[in-house]
């Protein structure tokens, strides 16, 4: 199981940020999003997409998280540019284990460097997070998740040109 935990979501300033955090984690094979901040306008968002697009995964905000840090049954994986070379440090991790991935939105306070099993950075240069997440998983998953299918009301085809949207009632 991958859960992505969002830590320092500001409404309104973080809004489109975390919701695409979520809906990058929704696409690139995590199973579920934990926000520390209350908001429901994101979670009826997330579980919309769901709803047309397809998939299980599941959001919840207003958690602490602190308790899930504290209590997590897995390894601990923080994103960050101050953290170890991405390549190096996601074959050190037991794919066996559940995996919590944290994303911060503001300053991450120390604690969660000491807490992470792994600091990972993404390159050693500022960028997104949605960027982040986004590359971590894909190699994480080894692009397992270009094959992840879904049962929802909308899918899209690929297709050279145009849009090719098949709609089911």
């Amino acid at each position: 199981m991958i859960t992505v935990l969002r830590i320092g979501h500001r409404m309104p300033r973080d809004k489109r940020i975390t919701t695409h955090v979520s809906l990058v984690a929704r696409a690139f094979g995590a199973d579920n999003i934990l926000i520390d901040t209350n908001d429901k306008k994101i979670e009826t968002t997330i579980n919309s997409t769901c709803t047309r697009f397809g998939g299980d995964f599941k959001i919840q905000t207003g958690i602490n998280s602190k308790k899930i840090i504290k209590n997590w049954d897995g390894t601990i994986v923080h994103l960050t540019m101050y953290g170890q070379q991405t390549d190096k440090a996601i074959e050190k991790i037991d794919r066996k284990k559940n995996l919590l991935i944290i994303v911060g939105a503001e300053k991450v306070p120390p604690w969660i460097y000491e807490q992470a099993d792994f600091n990972i950075s993404i390159g050693n240069q500022p960028h997104s997070e949605v960027a982040a997440l986004a590359i971590f998983l894909d190699r994480y998953t080894k692009g397992s998740w270009l094959e992840k299918k879904y049962d929802g009301k909308i899918q899209i085809q690929p297709c050279d040109k145009g849009k090719k949207v098949i709609s089911k009632k």
